[in-house]
């Protein structure tokens, strides 16, 4: 008996052979295996929402990429930051990276991704009333001096915040779009996961210190090459200075903000054969000294540059002069 069960068991897989090559046998020699189209096939699955695979819309087509490794850091005084990158908008190139991907402290450069909220989903003309909440702030905080029961538009708030770099004008803006400051930060992650910044994550609006609240260079990068796209967010960033008209204390009061980017205000010289467009400075005792550039160089290359964790103001300068001057002229 157990010789018949071993007979049967070669019969079967004899058969299972045969049967597998008559199958192929059915099909035309010319069909090759190259014609499984893998992302029509993984549309028809589920895999991925994309049709055709000729229609097919990759992510990082219109953005600069980069692995881990440093470059350019020897030509420069790279120890004076914890991290810096430049990227061409134009020829979508990194031409300096510095531990891009690290996790860092974005301290108030974390009022780029707020206005970017702001001029996505606000309304610029809306008039919001200022909460004890937005103008409790620490003594050595910078505001714009908003007082409880302010009332100031949505694009006065935005000057302020990225000008002057008012905590107090994170706080109403958040209040102001979404009620409380916890929902306008669900925003703000949500957004900068769907840019790709998903070593990002905010817990304020305003970027005062938390150990996670957190983003490195390239997310920080990605969040202000989208921000850019957007008109509004663009005249606001690349502003110098701005007047603001709102109603304290029942009464009509104007305001005068400048930026706090010192290439702007001419108290850094811009190196040769760049124009700065903006910037969004930021300073904690966690973060050190940042800085978020836009400029143009002499071929009209647009040109986003960023420091973060300088250990002095003047190093931030240093390097940024360099950075640029070096690689992207």
């Amino acid at each position: 008996m157990s010789g018949v069960k071993c007979i049967n068991k070669v019969t079967s897989l004899l058969l299972a052979l045969v049967l597998c090559f008559s199958f192929v046998g059915c099909k035309s020699k010319t069909e090759s295996i190259a014609t499984y189209k893998m992302y029509d096939s993984s549309s028809v699955y589920g895999i991925t929402h994309n049709g055709s695979s000729s229609n097919v819309e990759m992510f990082a087509k219109d953005l600069c990429v980069v692995g881990t490794d440093d470059l350019g850091t020897s030509a420069v005084n790279s120890q004076v930051a914890g991290a810096a990158g430049a990227f061409n908008l134009t020829d979508k190139s990194v031409v300096y990276a510095q531990s891009i991907h690290e996790k860092m402290y974005p301290a108030s450069t974390t009022k780029i991704m707020t206005a970017y909220i702001a001029c996505l989903y606000g309304d610029l003309d809306e008039f919001y009333t200022v909460s004890a909440n937005a103008v409790k702030q620490d003594s050595d905080s910078s505001i714009i001096n908003l007082k409880e029961g302010d009332v100031i538009s949505l694009r006065d708030l935005l000057y302020g915040l990225m000008l002057r770099s008012g905590n107090d004008a994170a706080i109403a803006i958040a209040e102001g779009m979404y009620g409380d400051v916890e929902k306008f930060v669900a925003k703000m992650n949500e957004t900068a996961k769907s840019l790709g910044a998903t070593n990002t994550n905010f817990v304020t609006p305003n970027g005062l210190h938390d150990e996670n609240h957190y983003t490195t260079v390239y997310d920080m990068y990605l969040i202000l090459n989208a921000a850019m796209q957007n008109e509004a967010f663009y005249t606001i960033f690349s502003a110098s200075k701005y007047t603001a008209s709102y109603t304290s204390g029942g009464s009509n009061k104007t305001a005068e903000w400048s930026t706090t980017n010192q290439y702007t205000t001419g108290k850094i010289t811009t190196p040769s054969g760049f124009t700065v467009i903006g910037g969004k400075t930021g300073t904690t005792g966690a973060a050190g000294y940042c800085l978020v550039l836009l400029s143009e160089n002499e071929e009209h290359d647009k040109i986003i540059s960023i420091v973060f964790n300088a250990d002095c103001r003047s190093n931030l300068y240093l390097l940024m002069n360099e950075i640029l001057s070096n690689y992207c002229l």
